[in-house]
């Protein structure tokens, strides 16, 4: 019997037309009632349902009745990024699910948990909690199954519940306990607020003076050796440093290409074939940042950015991260009185995949100033005065690696890109790279009280125990890491054991399946 897996990334109406105008609907209705195993993932899970807030006017399958909405974002950052929970007290092992595991969700959109409402319609459900909303995981009824979260990459927990699908166990376990009513007490059946503290392995890759693609490290910036050569540092092989942090426990790995492969046609870029061959090994999300912008292959055609983050999607990647090209697209924004045209690589790229598919890496540095009122810029008290005392200080946004300075300050970009659809904000420091000294706290604060959309916390990590403070002086929703975890001065899994003997949620690798 045939298995068909709807997976799925990005825009409810956008899927459904696609799906729509290429006419696969009908063959897919026919696939769920003719009793067929059927797997839905993410926008997979909820194109099951009848519609969406995201486009009202694009219906779902109606396969479940009911409308997804949006989640609440006055308390927390939307999209909801991270591993949380799928619980499921009824059937607590559901299609391979675990009490104790950890799944990666990314969504803005999210069916509400009703209590008994799914259940008496026969349906088996998971549910997980972000902030105070607790929204569908899961849902299993006969031959139909789907998640919210990507099992895909969600490390062995996730590989558990693919396998459960393929090989018909999770079907033949669900038929022998069918769902049973929720008899018990609202609390049984409301998944704990679940998200985890997320630790990101950062390796930035060029090429060196030989040729060859290496991980490397700046210091604020600068990759070359302080020896007479001056040669590329070079830390190790990406793909297997991308797997050695997976099973470290990782969360997600972010590749950042600091060459932009100018030489090479558009479809053979290096990177491609690292996430392929990552993407083989790895089970947790893959950024890809550098090169996502409009060019000219080398045979003189035209290559947009919404092609080339397609190509990297496509080789394995989950989101890609722009840098310098946003801080063009900021400027051009507020020229034109804060219009948006559409134009932009970051509103093409999420309006096609969604917006939490667009990472936007920010290198500010700090401009000092006497007093507040010497710029128009938004400034901060500092607690660490300037070179003359000066009390406070701005964020002056640089693009070209750092080399060119702006007149842009970090919440003007990071607001202006969350306007035009960015999902998350990748933030870096100049001035604390590769110090070890600590996270830049000031700076990220600022940024968490601009802009509601997750914040990565970068630059300046020395030990676990910066991560830590990072976690419980600011709101990030994330924190990365590069130089101590390729020096081996650190493991990705020793700051998780730190965290965790904090009193911080964090998720547990599991080991092979």
């Amino acid at each position: 019997m045939q298995k068909l897996i709807l997976p799925g990334v990005g825009h409810f109406g956008h899927c459904l037309s696609q799906l729509s105008s290429a006419g696969y609907i009908p063959a897919l209705r026919a696939h769920i009632d003719a009793g067929k195993p059927f797997m839905g993932i993410c926008v997979g899970l909820q194109a099951l349902f009848a519609t969406s807030a995201e486009d009202p006017n694009c219906p779902g399958f109606g396969v479940v009745p009911g409308a997804l909405d949006r989640f609440e974002d006055s308390n927390k950052s939307v999209p909801h990024i991270g591993w949380n929970n799928a619980s499921c007290p009824t059937n607590p092992t559901l299609y391979g699910l675990q009490p104790d595991s950890k799944y990666y969700y990314v969504h803005s959109y999210k069916y509400p948990y009703r209590k008994g409402e799914l259940e008496e319609l026969g349906w088996a459900v998971a549910t997980g909690t972000y902030g105070n909303e607790t929204f569908v995981g899961a849902v299993a009824k006969g031959n139909v199954f789907a998640t919210q979260f990507h099992p895909e990459k969600s490390g062995v927990a996730g590989l558990r519940v693919i396998r459960a699908f393929l090989d018909g166990s999770g079907a033949k376990a669900l038929a022998e306990h069918p769902p049973r009513g929720v008899d018990g007490s609202v609390d049984e059946m409301i998944a704990q607020e679940g998200l985890t503290r997320r630790v990101i392995a950062c390796l930035d890759v060029r090429t060196n003076d030989q040729g060859d693609l290496v991980v490397t490290k700046g210091d604020q910036y600068d990759v070359r050796e302080k020896s007479d050569d001056r040669s590329v540092r070079n830390l190790g092989k990406p793909v297997e440093m991308a797997k050695k942090y997976y099973e470290q426990g990782a969360d997600e790995v972010t590749f950042l290409n600091i060459t932009s492969f100018r030489d090479c046609p558009v479809a053979d870029l290096p990177m491609l074939e690292i996430l392929r061959r990552t993407s083989e090994t790895v089970f947790v999300p893959l950024t890809i940042g550098g090169g996502i912008r409009d060019t000219v292959d080398v045979d003189g055609t035209k290559v947009s950015a919404l092609e080339i983050a397609t190509m990297y999607f496509k080789s394995g990647a989950d989101k890609v991260s722009i840098g310098s090209d946003a801080v063009i697209a900021a400027e051009e924004y507020y020229k034109a009185g804060k219009t948006l045209y559409g134009n932009t690589a970051i509103e093409q790229i999420s309006k096609a995949y969604g917006n939490q598919a667009v990472v936007v890496s920010v290198d500010p540095k700090r401009v000092y100033v006497p007093k507040q009122e010497a710029t128009r810029h938004a400034t901060v008290k500092t607690k660490t005065p300037g070179p003359k005392g000066e009390e406070y200080c701005w964020y002056a946004c640089t693009i070209k690696g750092g080399r060119e300075t702006r007149d842009l300050d970090v919440v003007e970009l990071t607001q202006a890109v969350e306007a035009m659809g960015a999902g998350e904000i990748l933030l870096n420091c100049i001035d604390k790279d590769g110090t070890n000294s600590g996270f830049d706290l000031e700076l990220i604060t600022q940024v968490k009280e601009a802009i509601k959309i997750p914040v990565i916390a970068s630059s300046g990590a020395g030990n676990p125990g910066h991560f830590l403070e990072v976690f419980q002086e600011t709101t990030t929703d994330a924190a990365l890491g590069a130089g101590m975890f390729h020096r081996g001065e650190y493991t990705v899994q020793q700051v998780k054991d730190h965290l965790g003997e904090k009193g911080l949620a964090v998720r547990k690798y599991e080991g092979e399946l």
